[in-house]
């Protein structure tokens, strides 16, 4: 029985990459094709898997009701989603929230930005990607804001996100992206999570973006004061709506 049920999960895993015929399937878990279709018929009977006109398989209903019901209960989630939005409108850019997990950046969130639909980017909800690679991801090594890892066991680059208070990229993740990323304090004054504005980098320069570090800052700011951290005193009613009435009591 934990042999079908490592089976089953692998071959889950696996249509995380797209759909694959009966004898991709087959492949990937290395069993025989009649294994296969046994495994793949009950993950589709319980709606985990869909078989399509092709033939070929992918991620069912289920899978995806599933993640959304895990993300929402991560209440950064929640917490930051009108901000995010209100981001999102006045800058016209992709907005996207995520955390570090295992070592590696979990998007939580995002918001498409007015050229994604011509890019044809799909969305990162749910997606992971190298820390080291993001500019989300290394504002979260960093450490910002707080007391994370000693400055002197931080990389150059590391340690001068942190002086900064939020990061850049300009090939975001081997994408032709340019990207912003700032951290969302918690109470300890540890990142908890970060946000990052990103666009194409053919219809915006990185000199661009970065003159919406400003508005980025004051978001994860009002998101902080939300969530009920202890974020720098840089928040702005102004332009995010965030008061420290509404921070919350969080033990």
């Amino acid at each position: 029985m934990s042999q079908s049920v490592d089976r089953a999960l692998t071959l889950l895993g696996s249509l995380g990459d797209g759909p694959v015929s009966l004898e991709q399937a087959a492949t990937s878990i290395g069993v025989h094709k009649s294994t296969a279709l046994r495994l793949l018929r009950t993950l589709e009977e319980h709606g985990f898997v869909h078989r399509q006109s092709d033939r070929r398989y992918r991620l069912g209903g289920k899978v995806l009701s599933l993640a959304n019901r895990a993300l929402e209960e991560i209440d950064v989630r929640q917490v930051a989603a009108p901000y995010l939005a209100a981001l999102a409108e006045r800058s016209g850019c992709t907005v996207q929230l995520a955390v570090l997990q295992d070592g590696e950046v979990l998007y939580l969130d995002e918001l498409a930005g007015r050229w994604d639909g011509e890019a044809g980017r799909p969305t990162r909800i749910g997606r992971r990607a190298p820390a080291a690679g993001t500019a989300i991801g290394r504002v979260l090594l960093a450490g910002l804001p707080g007391d994370g890892l000693p400055e002197a066991e931080l990389s150059a680059d590391l340690a001068a996100v942190r002086r900064r208070g939020w990061a850049a990229e300009s090939a975001e993740h081997r994408e032709a992206v340019t990207c912003v990323a700032a951290p969302v304090a918690g109470s300890d004054r540890r990142a908890v999570a970060a946000c990052a504005v990103s666009a194409p980098t053919g219809r915006v320069s990185p000199a661009e973006l970065v003159r919406l570090v400003p508005e980025l800052l004051c978001t994860v700011e009002a998101i902080s004061l939300a969530y009920g951290g202890s974020p720098t005193p840089r928040w702005c009613e102004n332009r995010c709506g965030a008061r420290p009435a509404v921070r919350a009591s969080r033990t």
